[in-house]
Protein backbone atom coordinates (compact mmCIF):
# COMPACT_ATOMS: atom_id res chain seq x y z
CA UNK A 1 0.00 0.00 0.00
CA UNK A 2 2.76 2.45 0.95
CA UNK A 3 4.59 1.90 -2.32
CA UNK A 4 1.38 2.55 -4.24
CA UNK A 5 1.01 5.89 -2.44
CA UNK A 6 4.60 6.89 -3.21
CA UNK A 7 4.20 5.98 -6.88
CA UNK A 8 0.92 7.91 -7.07
CA UNK A 9 2.52 11.04 -5.60
CA UNK A 10 5.50 10.79 -7.97
CA UNK A 11 3.23 10.46 -10.98
CA UNK A 12 1.16 13.38 -9.72
CA UNK A 13 4.19 15.66 -9.46
CA UNK A 14 5.46 14.52 -12.83
CA UNK A 15 2.25 15.83 -14.38
CA UNK A 16 2.67 19.17 -12.57
CA UNK A 17 6.23 19.50 -13.84
CA UNK A 18 5.05 18.70 -17.37
CA UNK A 19 2.51 21.54 -17.13
CA UNK A 20 5.28 23.82 -15.89
CA UNK A 21 7.61 22.98 -18.76
CA UNK A 22 4.91 23.61 -21.36
CA UNK A 23 3.59 26.87 -19.91
CA UNK A 24 6.97 28.39 -18.96
CA UNK A 25 8.35 28.57 -22.49
CA UNK A 26 9.67 32.07 -23.23
CA UNK A 27 8.48 33.20 -19.79
CA UNK A 28 9.45 36.64 -18.50
CA UNK A 29 8.27 38.91 -15.68
CA UNK A 30 5.04 39.76 -17.52
CA UNK A 31 4.33 36.05 -17.83
CA UNK A 32 5.22 35.34 -14.19
CA UNK A 33 3.06 38.14 -12.76
CA UNK A 34 0.03 38.29 -15.08
CA UNK A 35 0.38 35.48 -17.68
CA UNK A 36 0.38 38.17 -20.42
CA UNK A 37 -3.35 38.67 -19.58
CA UNK A 38 -4.35 35.82 -21.89
CA UNK A 39 -5.81 33.24 -19.50
CA UNK A 40 -9.15 31.63 -20.49
CA UNK A 41 -11.70 32.74 -17.90
CA UNK A 42 -13.22 29.27 -17.49
CA UNK A 43 -9.79 27.77 -16.67
CA UNK A 44 -9.18 30.48 -14.07
CA UNK A 45 -12.64 29.92 -12.58
CA UNK A 46 -12.24 26.15 -12.26
CA UNK A 47 -8.72 26.40 -10.84
CA UNK A 48 -9.72 29.07 -8.32
CA UNK A 49 -12.12 26.66 -6.63
CA UNK A 50 -9.21 24.40 -5.75
CA UNK A 51 -6.93 27.32 -4.87
CA UNK A 52 -9.53 28.56 -2.38
CA UNK A 53 -9.86 25.15 -0.69
CA UNK A 54 -6.73 24.29 1.27
CA UNK A 55 -5.60 20.88 2.48
CA UNK A 56 -6.83 21.85 5.94
CA UNK A 57 -10.30 22.42 4.48
CA UNK A 58 -10.21 18.99 2.82
CA UNK A 59 -9.50 17.44 6.22
CA UNK A 60 -11.54 19.70 8.50
CA UNK A 61 -14.90 20.38 6.85
CA UNK A 62 -16.23 16.77 6.95
CA UNK A 63 -15.78 16.72 10.72
CA UNK A 64 -17.72 19.97 11.22
CA UNK A 65 -21.06 18.16 11.07
CA UNK A 66 -20.56 16.63 14.51
CA UNK A 67 -20.25 20.06 16.14
CA UNK A 68 -22.17 22.63 14.06
CA UNK A 69 -24.21 20.40 11.72
CA UNK A 70 -24.26 21.82 8.17
CA UNK A 71 -24.58 25.43 9.27
CA UNK A 72 -21.30 26.24 7.50
CA UNK A 73 -23.36 26.37 4.29
CA UNK A 74 -24.85 29.65 5.57
CA UNK A 75 -21.37 31.16 5.27
CA UNK A 76 -21.01 29.68 1.79
CA UNK A 77 -24.22 31.45 0.75
CA UNK A 78 -22.62 34.67 1.94
CA UNK A 79 -19.62 33.86 -0.25
CA UNK A 80 -21.83 34.26 -3.33
CA UNK A 81 -22.76 37.82 -2.33
CA UNK A 82 -19.10 38.56 -1.67
CA UNK A 83 -17.95 37.33 -5.07
CA UNK A 84 -20.53 39.52 -6.80
CA UNK A 85 -19.29 42.52 -4.80
CA UNK A 86 -15.69 41.79 -5.80
CA UNK A 87 -16.67 41.26 -9.45
CA UNK A 88 -18.62 44.49 -9.85
CA UNK A 89 -16.94 46.85 -7.37
CA UNK A 90 -13.25 45.92 -7.09
CA UNK A 91 -12.42 44.24 -10.40
CA UNK A 92 -13.46 47.27 -12.51
CA UNK A 93 -11.01 49.41 -10.52
CA UNK A 94 -8.16 46.92 -10.82
CA UNK A 95 -8.64 46.56 -14.57
CA UNK A 96 -9.11 50.29 -15.15
CA UNK A 97 -5.76 51.01 -13.43
CA UNK A 98 -4.00 48.03 -15.15
CA UNK A 99 -2.66 46.83 -11.80
CA UNK A 100 -0.10 44.09 -11.30
CA UNK A 101 -0.38 44.34 -7.51
CA UNK A 102 -3.77 45.31 -6.15
CA UNK A 103 -2.08 47.29 -3.36
CA UNK A 104 -0.83 49.77 -5.97
CA UNK A 105 -4.38 51.15 -5.79
CA UNK A 106 -3.66 52.32 -2.24
CA UNK A 107 -0.63 54.25 -3.46
CA UNK A 108 -2.60 56.00 -6.20
CA UNK A 109 -5.54 56.82 -3.95
CA UNK A 110 -4.05 57.34 -0.48
CA UNK A 111 -0.27 57.56 -0.81
CA UNK A 112 2.88 55.69 0.08
CA UNK A 113 2.13 55.07 3.76
CA UNK A 114 -1.14 53.28 3.04
CA UNK A 115 0.47 51.45 0.11
CA UNK A 116 3.36 50.02 2.13
CA UNK A 117 1.11 49.24 5.10
CA UNK A 118 -1.26 47.20 2.92
CA UNK A 119 1.61 45.33 1.26
CA UNK A 120 3.32 44.45 4.56
CA UNK A 121 0.07 43.36 6.21
CA UNK A 122 -0.56 41.02 3.29
CA UNK A 123 2.99 39.63 3.36
CA UNK A 124 2.91 38.83 7.06
CA UNK A 125 -0.58 37.37 7.17
CA UNK A 126 -0.26 35.33 3.97
CA UNK A 127 3.11 33.84 4.92
CA UNK A 128 1.89 32.92 8.42
CA UNK A 129 -1.36 31.40 7.18
CA UNK A 130 0.31 29.51 4.35
CA UNK A 131 2.96 28.06 6.65
CA UNK A 132 0.41 26.76 9.15
CA UNK A 133 -1.81 25.21 6.45
CA UNK A 134 1.07 23.52 4.68
CA UNK A 135 2.59 22.38 7.96
CA UNK A 136 -0.61 20.48 8.74
CA UNK A 137 -0.48 18.75 5.35
CA UNK A 138 3.19 17.83 5.75
CA UNK A 139 2.39 16.38 9.18
CA UNK A 140 -0.47 14.28 7.79
CA UNK A 141 1.70 12.84 5.01
CA UNK A 142 4.53 12.26 7.47
CA UNK A 143 2.27 10.47 9.93
CA UNK A 144 0.32 8.30 7.50
CA UNK A 145 2.96 7.56 4.87
CA UNK A 146 6.57 8.65 5.27
CA UNK A 147 7.21 7.69 8.91
CA UNK A 148 6.93 4.05 7.85
CA UNK A 149 9.93 4.58 5.57
CA UNK A 150 11.93 6.41 8.23
CA UNK A 151 11.99 9.63 6.17
CA UNK A 152 12.88 12.62 8.42
CA UNK A 153 10.37 15.45 8.60
CA UNK A 154 13.00 17.95 7.42
CA UNK A 155 13.36 15.99 4.17
CA UNK A 156 9.59 15.84 3.73
CA UNK A 157 9.33 19.60 4.14
CA UNK A 158 12.25 20.49 1.86
CA UNK A 159 11.08 18.14 -0.88
CA UNK A 160 7.46 19.33 -0.77
CA UNK A 161 8.37 23.03 -0.80
CA UNK A 162 11.09 22.39 -3.37
CA UNK A 163 8.59 20.80 -5.73
CA UNK A 164 6.31 23.84 -5.48
CA UNK A 165 9.25 26.13 -6.24
CA UNK A 166 10.31 23.88 -9.11
CA UNK A 167 7.07 24.08 -11.07
CA UNK A 168 6.35 27.77 -10.34
CA UNK A 169 9.75 29.53 -10.51
CA UNK A 170 9.65 30.18 -14.25
CA UNK A 171 6.05 30.31 -15.40
CA UNK A 172 4.58 31.82 -12.23
CA UNK A 173 0.89 32.60 -12.48
CA UNK A 174 0.67 31.38 -16.09
CA UNK A 175 1.67 27.92 -14.90
CA UNK A 176 -0.70 28.13 -11.94
CA UNK A 177 -3.77 28.73 -14.11
CA UNK A 178 -3.25 25.27 -15.64
CA UNK A 179 -1.82 23.36 -12.67
CA UNK A 180 -4.60 24.64 -10.39
CA UNK A 181 -7.22 23.41 -12.84
CA UNK A 182 -5.57 19.99 -12.88
CA UNK A 183 -5.32 19.95 -9.08
CA UNK A 184 -8.95 21.03 -8.66
CA UNK A 185 -9.99 18.12 -10.89
CA UNK A 186 -7.88 15.71 -8.82
CA UNK A 187 -9.27 17.03 -5.55
CA UNK A 188 -12.93 16.67 -6.54
CA UNK A 189 -12.35 13.34 -8.27
CA UNK A 190 -10.78 12.05 -5.04
CA UNK A 191 -13.61 13.45 -2.93
CA UNK A 192 -16.35 11.91 -5.08
CA UNK A 193 -14.61 8.52 -5.22
CA UNK A 194 -14.15 8.52 -1.43
CA UNK A 195 -17.86 9.26 -1.01
CA UNK A 196 -18.63 6.38 -3.38
CA UNK A 197 -16.44 4.01 -1.32
CA UNK A 198 -18.11 5.08 1.93
CA UNK A 199 -21.59 4.59 0.45
CA UNK A 200 -20.60 1.06 -0.62
CA UNK A 201 -19.19 0.37 2.86
CA UNK A 202 -22.56 1.40 4.32
CA UNK A 203 -24.26 -0.98 1.86
CA UNK A 204 -26.44 1.78 0.45
CA UNK A 205 -27.35 3.09 -2.96
CA UNK A 206 -26.63 6.73 -3.80
CA UNK A 207 -30.32 7.62 -3.46
CA UNK A 208 -30.54 5.84 -0.08
CA UNK A 209 -27.43 7.68 1.10
CA UNK A 210 -28.88 11.05 0.11
CA UNK A 211 -32.19 10.31 1.83
CA UNK A 212 -30.40 9.10 4.96
CA UNK A 213 -28.25 12.25 5.18
CA UNK A 214 -31.27 14.52 4.56
CA UNK A 215 -33.14 12.85 7.42
CA UNK A 216 -30.14 12.98 9.77
CA UNK A 217 -30.22 15.62 12.53
CA UNK A 218 -26.79 16.83 11.44
CA UNK A 219 -28.18 18.03 8.10
CA UNK A 220 -29.55 21.18 9.77
CA UNK A 221 -28.40 24.22 7.77
CA UNK A 222 -30.18 27.32 9.07
CA UNK A 223 -30.11 28.86 12.56
CA UNK A 224 -32.65 31.68 12.61
CA UNK A 225 -33.76 31.87 16.25
CA UNK A 226 -30.55 32.21 18.30
CA UNK A 227 -28.92 35.65 17.91
CA UNK A 228 -26.18 34.84 20.42
CA UNK A 229 -25.04 31.76 18.52
CA UNK A 230 -22.03 32.11 16.23
CA UNK A 231 -24.03 30.01 13.74
CA UNK A 232 -26.89 32.53 13.45
CA UNK A 233 -27.92 32.82 9.78
CA UNK A 234 -27.51 36.57 9.39
CA UNK A 235 -24.14 36.58 11.15
CA UNK A 236 -22.90 33.77 8.92
CA UNK A 237 -24.34 35.29 5.73
CA UNK A 238 -22.83 38.75 6.15
CA UNK A 239 -19.62 37.34 7.60
CA UNK A 240 -19.27 35.07 4.54
CA UNK A 241 -19.77 38.05 2.27
CA UNK A 242 -17.07 40.12 4.02
CA UNK A 243 -14.71 37.15 4.26
CA UNK A 244 -14.75 36.92 0.45
CA UNK A 245 -14.43 40.68 -0.03
CA UNK A 246 -11.36 40.77 2.22
CA UNK A 247 -9.74 37.37 1.73
CA UNK A 248 -10.33 37.31 -2.02
CA UNK A 249 -10.97 40.83 -3.29
CA UNK A 250 -8.26 42.42 -1.12
CA UNK A 251 -5.84 39.48 -1.28
CA UNK A 252 -3.17 39.49 -3.98
CA UNK A 253 -2.93 35.71 -3.83
CA UNK A 254 -6.58 35.26 -4.74
CA UNK A 255 -6.80 38.15 -7.21
CA UNK A 256 -3.61 37.63 -9.19
CA UNK A 257 -5.01 34.86 -11.38
CA UNK A 258 -8.26 36.80 -11.88
CA UNK A 259 -6.20 39.70 -13.27
CA UNK A 260 -4.76 37.42 -15.97
CA UNK A 261 -8.06 37.25 -17.89
CA UNK A 262 -8.19 38.98 -21.27
CA UNK A 263 -10.55 41.76 -20.15
CA UNK A 264 -12.82 42.88 -17.33
CA UNK A 265 -15.92 41.14 -18.71
CA UNK A 266 -14.19 37.75 -18.75
CA UNK A 267 -12.76 38.31 -15.27
CA UNK A 268 -16.27 39.03 -13.98
CA UNK A 269 -17.63 35.85 -15.58
CA UNK A 270 -14.78 33.94 -13.95
CA UNK A 271 -15.44 35.46 -10.52
CA UNK A 272 -19.21 34.91 -10.52
CA UNK A 273 -18.90 31.36 -11.87
CA UNK A 274 -16.61 30.02 -9.19
CA UNK A 275 -18.46 32.00 -6.52
CA UNK A 276 -21.50 29.78 -7.03
CA UNK A 277 -19.35 26.63 -6.87
CA UNK A 278 -18.61 26.85 -3.14
CA UNK A 279 -22.07 25.81 -1.97
CA UNK A 280 -22.13 22.43 -3.80
CA UNK A 281 -18.40 21.92 -3.15
CA UNK A 282 -18.72 22.29 0.62
CA UNK A 283 -22.00 20.39 0.61
CA UNK A 284 -20.06 17.39 -0.71
CA UNK A 285 -17.53 17.65 2.14
CA UNK A 286 -20.31 17.89 4.74
CA UNK A 287 -22.23 15.06 3.09
CA UNK A 288 -19.10 12.92 3.43
CA UNK A 289 -18.81 13.91 7.09
CA UNK A 290 -22.29 12.62 7.94
CA UNK A 291 -21.64 9.33 6.09
CA UNK A 292 -18.28 8.81 7.82
CA UNK A 293 -19.88 9.43 11.22
CA UNK A 294 -22.55 6.84 10.43
CA UNK A 295 -19.91 4.37 9.31
CA UNK A 296 -17.92 4.91 12.50
CA UNK A 297 -20.98 4.07 14.60
CA UNK A 298 -21.71 1.02 12.44
CA UNK A 299 -18.17 -0.32 12.93
CA UNK A 300 -18.02 0.51 16.63
CA UNK A 301 -15.33 3.15 16.15
CA UNK A 302 -15.22 6.15 18.46
CA UNK A 303 -15.91 9.43 16.66
CA UNK A 304 -12.90 11.72 17.26
CA UNK A 305 -13.46 14.75 19.49
CA UNK A 306 -11.53 16.82 16.96
CA UNK A 307 -13.37 17.10 13.65
CA UNK A 308 -10.03 17.32 11.86
CA UNK A 309 -9.37 13.65 12.63
CA UNK A 310 -12.56 12.11 11.23
CA UNK A 311 -11.47 11.60 7.61
CA UNK A 312 -7.77 10.88 8.45
CA UNK A 313 -8.92 8.27 10.98
CA UNK A 314 -10.52 6.18 8.25
CA UNK A 315 -7.59 6.74 5.89
CA UNK A 316 -5.10 5.58 8.52
CA UNK A 317 -7.12 2.59 9.71
CA UNK A 318 -7.44 1.07 6.26
CA UNK A 319 -11.11 0.30 6.97
CA UNK A 320 -12.07 1.48 3.48
CA UNK A 321 -9.20 -0.16 1.66
CA UNK A 322 -6.00 0.98 -0.05
CA UNK A 323 -7.86 2.98 -2.70
CA UNK A 324 -9.28 5.41 -0.13
CA UNK A 325 -5.83 5.95 1.38
CA UNK A 326 -4.46 6.79 -2.07
CA UNK A 327 -7.42 9.05 -2.86
CA UNK A 328 -7.08 10.79 0.51
CA UNK A 329 -3.40 11.45 -0.18
CA UNK A 330 -4.13 12.84 -3.65
CA UNK A 331 -6.97 14.96 -2.30
CA UNK A 332 -5.01 16.73 0.43
CA UNK A 333 -1.93 17.15 -1.77
CA UNK A 334 -4.03 18.66 -4.57
CA UNK A 335 -5.95 20.95 -2.22
CA UNK A 336 -2.86 22.13 -0.35
CA UNK A 337 -0.61 22.59 -3.37
CA UNK A 338 -3.18 24.57 -5.35
CA UNK A 339 -3.33 27.10 -2.49
CA UNK A 340 0.35 27.07 -1.47
CA UNK A 341 1.75 27.52 -4.98
CA UNK A 342 -0.40 30.58 -5.70
CA UNK A 343 0.48 32.05 -2.29
CA UNK A 344 4.20 31.65 -2.98
CA UNK A 345 3.80 33.39 -6.35
CA UNK A 346 1.76 36.21 -4.79
CA UNK A 347 4.33 36.77 -2.04
CA UNK A 348 7.05 37.05 -4.68
CA UNK A 349 4.94 39.52 -6.65
CA UNK A 350 4.21 41.74 -3.66
CA UNK A 351 7.83 41.84 -2.49
CA UNK A 352 9.17 42.70 -5.95
CA UNK A 353 6.42 45.05 -7.09
CA UNK A 354 5.36 46.76 -3.85
CA UNK A 355 8.26 46.51 -1.41
CA UNK A 356 11.20 46.79 -3.85
CA UNK A 357 9.14 48.56 -6.57
CA UNK A 358 11.03 46.76 -9.35
CA UNK A 359 8.70 45.10 -11.84
CA UNK A 360 11.25 44.50 -14.63
CA UNK A 361 14.17 42.98 -12.72
CA UNK A 362 13.98 39.28 -13.60
CA UNK A 363 17.03 38.31 -11.54
CA UNK A 364 15.55 39.96 -8.44
CA UNK A 365 12.28 38.14 -9.02
CA UNK A 366 14.06 34.77 -9.23
CA UNK A 367 16.06 35.43 -6.07
CA UNK A 368 12.99 36.58 -4.16
CA UNK A 369 10.99 33.54 -5.28
CA UNK A 370 13.72 31.20 -4.07
CA UNK A 371 14.10 33.18 -0.84
CA UNK A 372 10.37 33.00 -0.14
CA UNK A 373 10.43 29.23 -0.68
CA UNK A 374 13.36 28.82 1.72
CA UNK A 375 11.69 31.03 4.33
CA UNK A 376 8.51 29.02 3.87
CA UNK A 377 10.35 25.74 4.55
CA UNK A 378 12.24 27.22 7.51
CA UNK A 379 9.07 28.42 9.22
CA UNK A 380 7.44 25.02 8.77
CA UNK A 381 10.41 23.42 10.54
CA UNK A 382 10.14 26.01 13.32
CA UNK A 383 6.51 24.97 13.88
CA UNK A 384 7.63 21.36 13.98
CA UNK A 385 10.19 22.12 16.68
CA UNK A 386 7.73 24.16 18.75
CA UNK A 387 5.04 21.49 18.26
CA UNK A 388 2.41 23.59 20.03
CA UNK A 389 -1.24 23.67 19.01
CA UNK A 390 -1.64 26.94 20.92
CA UNK A 391 0.98 28.60 18.73
CA UNK A 392 -0.80 27.41 15.57
CA UNK A 393 -4.12 28.70 16.89
CA UNK A 394 -2.47 32.02 17.69
CA UNK A 395 -1.20 32.32 14.11
CA UNK A 396 -4.67 31.64 12.71
CA UNK A 397 -6.12 34.29 15.02
CA UNK A 398 -3.37 36.71 13.95
CA UNK A 399 -4.23 36.12 10.28
CA UNK A 400 -7.91 36.80 10.91
CA UNK A 401 -7.04 40.08 12.60
CA UNK A 402 -4.63 41.32 9.93
CA UNK A 403 -7.22 41.29 7.14
CA UNK A 404 -9.36 43.86 8.98
CA UNK A 405 -6.97 46.77 8.32
CA UNK A 406 -6.93 45.89 4.62
CA UNK A 407 -10.73 46.10 4.60
CA UNK A 408 -10.60 49.49 6.31
CA UNK A 409 -7.91 50.86 3.97
CA UNK A 410 -9.70 49.88 0.78
CA UNK A 411 -13.12 50.97 2.09
CA UNK A 412 -11.70 54.37 3.02
CA UNK A 413 -10.19 54.77 -0.44
CA UNK A 414 -13.32 53.63 -2.26
CA UNK A 415 -16.08 55.34 -0.30
CA UNK A 416 -14.62 58.63 0.90
CA UNK A 417 -13.09 61.70 -0.73
CA UNK A 418 -10.67 62.26 2.12
CA UNK A 419 -6.92 61.78 2.17
CA UNK A 420 -4.81 60.30 4.97
CA UNK A 421 -1.80 61.46 6.91
CA UNK A 422 0.48 58.70 5.70
CA UNK A 423 2.82 58.65 8.69
CA UNK A 424 -0.15 57.72 10.92
CA UNK A 425 -1.54 54.91 8.73
CA UNK A 426 0.68 52.09 10.16
CA UNK A 427 -0.28 53.07 13.73
CA UNK A 428 -3.99 53.00 12.91
CA UNK A 429 -3.62 49.64 11.14
CA UNK A 430 -1.89 48.11 14.15
CA UNK A 431 -4.17 49.72 16.76
CA UNK A 432 -7.44 48.47 15.22
CA UNK A 433 -6.72 44.72 15.69
CA UNK A 434 -5.46 45.36 19.23
CA UNK A 435 -8.68 47.20 20.12
CA UNK A 436 -10.69 44.32 18.57
CA UNK A 437 -8.81 41.82 20.70
CA UNK A 438 -9.57 43.84 23.82
CA UNK A 439 -13.26 44.17 22.96
CA UNK A 440 -13.56 40.45 22.29
CA UNK A 441 -11.93 39.63 25.63
CA UNK A 442 -14.18 42.05 27.54
CA UNK A 443 -17.28 40.84 25.74
CA UNK A 444 -16.60 37.22 26.64
CA UNK A 445 -15.78 38.08 30.25
CA UNK A 446 -18.66 40.43 31.06
CA UNK A 447 -21.40 39.59 28.53
CA UNK A 448 -20.70 35.96 27.72
CA UNK A 449 -20.71 36.88 24.04
CA UNK A 450 -17.89 35.66 21.79
CA UNK A 451 -17.30 37.38 18.50
CA UNK A 452 -17.15 35.17 15.43
CA UNK A 453 -16.44 36.15 11.86
CA UNK A 454 -18.13 39.51 12.52
CA UNK A 455 -14.91 40.56 14.26
CA UNK A 456 -13.48 41.11 10.78
CA UNK A 457 -16.14 43.75 10.04
CA UNK A 458 -15.53 45.44 13.40
CA UNK A 459 -11.80 45.49 12.70
CA UNK A 460 -12.39 47.12 9.33
CA UNK A 461 -14.76 49.71 10.84
CA UNK A 462 -12.20 50.67 13.48
CA UNK A 463 -9.48 51.06 10.85
CA UNK A 464 -11.83 53.13 8.70
CA UNK A 465 -12.76 55.34 11.67
CA UNK A 466 -9.13 55.84 12.64
CA UNK A 467 -8.19 56.86 9.12
CA UNK A 468 -11.12 59.30 9.04
CA UNK A 469 -10.13 60.89 12.33
CA UNK A 470 -6.46 61.14 11.32
CA UNK A 471 -7.28 62.18 7.74
CA UNK A 472 -8.25 65.42 6.07
CA UNK A 473 -10.19 66.57 3.02
CA UNK A 474 -8.40 66.01 -0.27
CA UNK A 475 -8.41 69.76 -0.97
CA UNK A 476 -6.39 70.36 2.19
CA UNK A 477 -3.89 67.78 1.03
CA UNK A 478 -3.51 69.50 -2.34
CA UNK A 479 -2.84 72.87 -0.64
CA UNK A 480 -0.30 71.27 1.71
CA UNK A 481 1.56 69.95 -1.29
Amino acid sequence: MIMAIIVTILVYFSVLLAFSKITARRADNATFYLADRRSPWYMVAFGMVGASISGVTFVSVPGMVNKIDMTYLQTCLGFILGYFAVAFVLLPIYYKLHLTSIYSYLQQRLGGGAYKTGAWFFLLSKMAGMVVRFYVVCMILQRFVLDRFGVPFVITTLVMVGLIWLYTHRGGVKTLVWTDSFQTFCMFASLILIIWQVINALDMSVIEAVQTVVNDSRSKVFVMDDWVSRQNFWKQLFSGMFIVIVMTGLDQDMMQKNLTCKNLHEAQKDMCSYGFAFVPANLLFLFLGVLLSMLAVQKGMEIPTSGDELLPMFAASGELGTMVVILFTIGIVAASFSSADSALTALTTIFCVDICEKTDDEQLRKRVHLGMALLFALLILVFRSVNSTSVIDAIYILCSYTYGPLLGLFAFGLFTRRSVRNRWVPYVAVAAPLVCYGLDHLSRHFLGYQFGYELLMLNGMLTFSGLWIMGKPCADLQRSR
